[in-house]
């Protein structure tokens, strides 16, 4: 899972981002350039146009959906989405409620820590620490192109 998320775990609100961090964004295109990405529905709407280089895979539960871009595919459900990778390397981005349900399938989540609370509608899920482990951060400070400081976190699934 990839994601970005402030202190109270606020991801977004109105289908929109809460802040806008440029060396983010490179983290997240350096990270899931060349891989297939896992979203939901209204996360895939938020953009503009598809991600380039990345084969986009989104969960709906409306079985009408479809999307006229190549790199897209439709499904609906997690399992579904789940079914199209083979011991490839994916990225769940998004939203909340596919963070919700992609956490137990996750070995790896790379989360950017905003640092300051805010008003949302959706939420990354809790991490619980009794299943994952920190093993980097890396601090970013509020500087003239970022509105917050901000810290990478690397976490990986603790062996059972």
């Amino acid at each position: 899972m990839i994601a970005a998320a402030a202190e109270n775990n606020a991801l977004g609100k109105d289908n929109d981002l809460l802040w806008h961090l440029p060396d983010d964004f490179k983290r997240f295109k350096k990270l899931t350039t060349g891989h297939k990405i896992i979203m939901g529905r209204k996360t895939f709407e938020s953009f503009p146009k598809p991600l380039p280089n990345r084969t986009h895979i989104v969960i709906t539960r409306n079985k009408e959906y479809t999307i006229a871009f190549d790199d897209c595919l439709v499904v609906h459900s997690l399992d579904e989405a789940l079914e199209l990778i083979k011991n490839e390397n994916v990225f769940i981005i998004g939203g909340g409620e596919i963070y919700a349900q992609g956490e137990k399938y996750s070995n790896k989540i790379e989360l950017t820590r905003v640092h300051a609370t805010l008003e949302a509608d959706t939420f990354f899920p809790e991490i619980d620490e009794n299943k994952w482990e920190l093993i980097k951060d890396e601090f970013h400070p509020k500087d003239e192109k970022h509105q917050y400081s901000f810290t990478y976190l690397t976490y990986v699934r603790k062996n059972k």
